[in-house]
């Protein structure tokens, strides 16, 4: 086995274990890659959010004059 080839496996063999995981729990191809675009869909969305600050941050109260 060549080096490559040894990269190769050990980066597929995720990929490999959870195909299996889904073929047990009777998903085919076609769900399996529709929730792969969901799930990568998801991920963009969470990147977004946090670039433009729409996180937990209370922004009235940030802008208001300090409370004696």
């Amino acid at each position: 086995m060549t080096f490559l080839e040894r990269i190769r496996a050990w980066w597929n063999k995720d990929a490999v274990e959870r195909e299996e995981e889904e073929e047990l729990a009777g998903m085919s191809r076609a769900e399996r890659d529709a929730a792969e675009e969901d799930f990568q869909g998801r991920k963009d969305d969470v990147v977004i959010r946090e670039r433009l600050g729409g996180g937990a941050a209370d922004y009235e109260s940030d802008s208001e004059p300090p409370r004696p």
